[in-house]
């Protein structure tokens, strides 16, 4: 059967990688905000760096691959071909680099105030230059692999963001090139001796001394370089998800693609025409490829400076302090399974501890009555404590089964690795799909309670990854509830039958179930409204891109429904056009956490419906992957999470709003009390953890306290008081 193709209208729409370079471009903004701590600053230019290669490696990768094919398709958010999109982003990302080079001189020399000196080599002093070019004769020298590039001596392969030193050589009168690749084993940084912190790159050292290295040449024009390349491009991404035939394109694109074609390259130091179109000849790449910096090229030397700061600079220049507090909804003095079972547990990362969750799984791994634990994983820290809770489970004679992804982008090799040991422990390891990855976060305890089968099933919006769980933001659901419990104990089974059609009570699993399922949610909204009845809606997310979703939330708009959008990153919905999406609000909210938990909202009072998701609304996600949304049934725990929103709602610190014209602007604090959303839960968890404890103390003051005495009713009295609050 012939579908008729659909024309979208793209009056309320934009192109979902122009919109991604916006949020970076938000990431870059906070290096700019004088009101963030300077090292932390310092840090977001790097996080800017390493985001945008990223998206060079994986997004211009395949829209490039995309413009071999013929008769291209165009992009049903912005009616754009592959090439009229890869014109459009190159034109963008020259702004961004003149943002980036003017902040990082500006954090340089603010460092400088607090004696951290980001160095070149004119700035040292006599007995350092000598301390480095000692250490270059020493160390550098002897590990360089220089080539000059000849009849004899082709052009090499430059490896993806490595560094090079590309310089014209002369000989008499020949002229030629050469290349000095800085090596992977030397530090990235040079400190030198000295009080102050002082430091200069490698690449800085090896090009001051180009002329030593090449001392049979005439070294007339050099400069450093680094080239991006084209990352292998995975069936999932969603550059024409929503197109039938979508395999059909990416395997044809397998077959003509140029495996690891350079897509960028980027040079430091101004360079000599002539030099600039030799690179341009051997790479392959056009004008608009080419990106000057004055800022260093790899950044990933920024997060290791602060191990040589003095703890005073330390403590002035970066974020207070702040670790993970224990959850005021646990006792930590009672088992988790037990807790569960008589109330749902909503933690709250960063600012509640994984500790809950990894207390239950170490509970679960000794408990007799425990028979089995399965768990879905996409991520992993280094040093995981769950995995060794699991393989302890399994040493113990629980049923463990891990349906391990072995695909999740850039931890591939750390997840062939964590997936050895499982099965090494005697854990039963599945895997995901051809075609589908598991990105889903669930995990099952089964255990007998009065000789009946009962669950303990968390469900979160993160990875069960330790280190993540400090740094992004994320909601984690632990419940006994019997409907979803029943629904995971399915998930499973059909997980390890490759069942992707299962049918579920309570859960809304992609691919099949959760998109029709939001679309229905949305629905009820619609028909609220047409009842005369108010209808809202409140998602929050990482990205909307799915058109289908974003079709059906216009509509929702235009029949009245108040829809409030926390879209951390891309967002191809624009919103207030008129009669298209004027009762839609979209904020993006960038600060010291990674805002990642995944939550929809649909209704009011009474009737509110909350699910919980490890997906966002991109078509890679509702239909290429497998997916969860949890539903909310315990009152408490809605309560907590609707708060959750609405503080991120009214936040006007780091929050921006994306206007009709696709720009974000930033609200205007003078106008409403601040409200920086990270900040006030970090206070609250912090609040609360005090609260229990005196709460605790009170508890073991009254149990040396007869009940009538008037010191024990005016205990009483405190302990009221502390409860309410």
């Amino acid at each position: 059967m012939v579908k008729t193709k659909v024309h979208h209208d793209l009056s309320y729409t934009q192109n979902r990688e122009l919109s991604w370079l916006k949020f970076n471009q938000r990431v870059l903004d906070e290096a700019f905000d004088v009101s963030v701590p300077l090292y932390e600053r310092l840090k977001f230019v790097s996080i800017f760096e390493s985001n945008l290669d990223e998206f060079f490696m994986i997004r211009v990768g395949s829209l490039t691959d995309l413009t071999l094919l013929k008769g291209n398709r165009v992009d049903n958010k912005s009616g754009l071909t592959p090439a009229e999109q890869l014109k459009k982003i190159f034109k963008a990302v020259a702004p961004l680099y003149k943002q980036r080079d003017q902040v990082f001189t500006e954090i340089t020399e603010q460092f400088r105030k607090e004696d951290i000196y980001h160095l070149g080599m004119k700035d040292l002093s006599g007995s350092e230059r000598k301390f480095v070019e000692q250490y270059f004769d020493t160390y550098i020298m002897p590990v360089l692999s220089p080539q000059i590039v000849d009849f004899h001596h082709p052009f090499p392969h430059l490896s993806n963001k490595s560094l090079h030193i590309i310089v014209t050589i002369k000989k008499e009168d020949t002229t030629s090139f050469g290349i000095i690749p800085v090596p992977q084993s030397l530090p990235k940084v040079l400190f030198l001796p000295g009080e102050n912190v002082r430091y200069i790159l490698m690449e800085k050292i090896i090009f001051e001394y180009t002329n030593k290295i090449l001392d049979m040449f005439e070294v007339t024009d050099k400069t450093i370089i680094a080239v991006t390349r084209n990352a292998d491009i995975s069936p999932e991404d969603e550059v024409f998800a929503d197109d039938d035939d979508y395999r059909h394109h990416m395997k044809k694109i397998l077959k003509k693609r140029r495996r690891l074609a350079p897509v960028r390259l980027e040079v430091q130091n101004e360079a000599s025409h002539e030099l600039l179109e030799y690179l341009r000849d051997r790479l392959n790449i056009e004008k608009e490829q080419i990106f000057k910096s004055k800022a260093p090229l790899c950044m990933s030397y920024v997060f290791s400076l602060a191990d040589k700061f003095p703890l005073e600079k330390v403590r002035k220049l970066s974020y207070p302090a702040f670790e993970a507090q224990p959850s005021s909804a646990v006792n930590k003095r009672e088992s988790m399974l037990t807790q569960v079972r008589k109330h749902d547990v909503i933690l709250h990362y960063p600012y509640e501890q994984m500790e809950s969750f990894l207390r239950m799984i170490k509970e679960a791994a000794y408990d007799e009555t425990v028979i089995s634990i399965k768990i879905t994983i996409y991520r992993l820290a280094n040093n995981s404590k769950l995995v060794e809770y699991l393989t302890e489970a399994a040493d113990n004679n629980k049923d463990v089964t891990v349906l391990m992804e072995l695909r999740a982008r850039f931890d591939e090799q750390n997840n062939i690795d964590w997936a050895e040991r499982l099965e090494e422990a005697g854990c039963n390891v599945i895997y995901g799909f051809e075609g589908f990855k598991v990105h889903s976060k669930i995990c099952l305890i089964t255990h007998w309670d009065n000789n009946k089968v009962q669950y303990v099933t968390q469900i979160g919006t993160g990875n069960y990854n330790e280190k993540s769980a400090k740094l992004y933001t994320d909601v984690s659901l632990i419940t006994a509830n019997e409907e979803i419990g029943n629904d995971a104990a399915n998930f499973f089974k059909n997980m390890a039958i490759s069942n992707l059609d299962g049918q579920y009570d309570r859960l809304l699993v992609a691919p099949t179930s959760l998109k029709p399922g939001i679309v229905a949610l949305i629905d009820e909204e619609i028909a609220k409204t047409k009842r005369g009845e108010e209808g809202q809606i409140i998602m929050k997310m990482n990205s909307l891109t799915d058109r289908e979703i974003i079709t059906k939330l216009s509509e929702a708009s235009c029949a009245g429904v108040t829809i409030k959008l926390i879209i951390r990153g891309i967002c191809c919905l624009v919103p207030q056009i008129k009669d298209k999406t004027e009762n839609i609000t979209v904020v993006s909210i960038v600060g010291r956490f990674l805002e990642h938990s995944r939550i929809y909202c649909f209704g009011k009072n009474s009737d509110t419906q909350i699910y919980i998701s490890s997906a966002d609304i991109m078509t890679r996600n509702t239909e290429k992957r497998v997916e969860i949304a949890c539903p909310i049934i315990d009152d408490n725990v809605k309560k907590r999470i609707i708060d959750i929103l609405e503080v991120q709602l009214h936040d006007n610190v780091k929050a921006r709003v994306l206007q009709a014209d696709a720009q974000y602007v930033k609200r205007s604090g003078s106008e409403y009390t601040a409200v920086d959303s990270q900040s006030y839960f970090m206070e609250e968890a912090l609040k609360a953890t005090k609260a229990k404890e005196v709460e605790v103390e009170l508890e073991e003051e009254q149990k040396a306290i007869t009940e009538e005495s008037p010191l024990r009713r005016a205990l009483d009295k405190l302990r009221g008081i502390f409860s309410k609050q």
